[in-house]
């Protein structure tokens, strides 16, 4: 008996260090399906880091396409002699027309929309973007100030609004008449004989102005001809309601060209020294028909129509 206690004491250690191997092997099993399932948790994980890291990227490309979308249609115009406002309108196929050019260039053309020189950049088309996508209140708080913006320049474009033709009827809405200029004294009368005159004498009033000053249509009427005449320089020729022309000559600049309809009082254009001349002046004629030698007295015309000649 003693020898068989003995020798299952032995036995008894092994089972105890077989079990603790078994629980060994067991840990050591047991590691790698934790190993597993901590690589199965990584993975899970990093999928959404992944997708959130892709955000900027795609924000990033709708962004440029917003920029894309926005500079689309945008061109640069350079403004030709006779050009005005609602001529480039309707020639460039502008939405929102004359009104819209010029609230988009106001810094560029000034406060008064009529006065356009050739060369002027004008941009056409929607405006550029100048700054990147608002979202949010940003977004919110830029649409008021823009609407604010465009309420102004829109208040500002229909108080010059008699400086332009209606580009939608095409209609004179002013009655009357006025001066061509304003603050001028006449030079050289009507009728004043001399030989530097092809008729042998003058056949309209010269008013003493300097370069650059504003000349109007005396009476709302349709522009027969603008453009460079020889002896006359610039000259434009405007046939009236009542079947009389009047002519404007030796100008620096032309606002208007054939064909357009304009108020009475809009400007035409700026005086100056063109063609034939010794000096800065406005030569004005009132003609039966738009060609030389049909001159009537300008003066007497202007006064029957109620206009104070000094």
């Amino acid at each position: 008996m003693p020898v068989k206690g003995k020798h299952r004491r032995p036995k008894s250690q092994r089972l105890t260090r077989s079990m603790a191997v078994a629980g060994t092997g067991g840990a050591a099993l047991a590691l790698p399906l934790m190993g597993a399932t901590g690589a199965h948790a990584a993975t899970t994980t990093s999928a959404p880091e992944k997708a959130v890291q892709s955000l900027p990227v795609t924000e990033k490309a709708a962004t440029e396409k917003v920029a894309t979308a926005k500079t689309a249609g945008v061109k640069t115009y350079s403004v030709k002699a006779g050009d005005w406002l609602a001529k480039i309108a309707d020639e460039q196929d502008v939405t929102g027309g004359w009104k819209k050019i010029y609230q988009d260039n106001r810094e560029a053309i000034g406060g008064d929309p009529s006065l356009i020189h050739p060369g002027l950049k004008l941009t056409l088309g929607k405006k550029a973007a100048t700054g990147g996508t608002d979202t949010g209140t940003s977004s919110k708080s830029s649409g008021i100030t823009s609407s604010s913006s465009s309420s102004s320049s829109s208040s500002s474009a229909k108080s010059s609004s008699a400086a332009q033709s209606d580009d939608s009827t095409g209609t004179s809405t002013s009655t009357g008449d006025t001066l061509p200029v304003t603050g001028g004294t006449i030079g050289t009368g009507y009728h004043v004989a001399g030989s530097m005159w092809s008729s042998g004498y003058h056949t309209g009033v010269d008013f003493v102005v300097p370069t650059g000053t504003t000349v109007k249509a005396v009476a709302a009427g349709t522009v027969v001809s603008a453009a460079y005449d020889g002896a006359y320089g610039n000259e434009v020729v405007i046939r009236h309601a009542d079947g009389e022309y009047s002519q404007y000559a030796h100008m620096s600049q032309l606002s208007v060209s054939a064909g357009q309809t304009v108020t009475e009082g809009q400007q035409i254009g700026l005086s100056g020294a063109t063609g034939n001349v010794t000096g800065p002046h406005l030569h004005f004629e009132i003609r039966t028909t738009p060609y030389y030698g049909s001159d009537v007295d300008p003066v007497a015309y202007l006064r029957s129509h109620g206009v104070t000649v000094g």
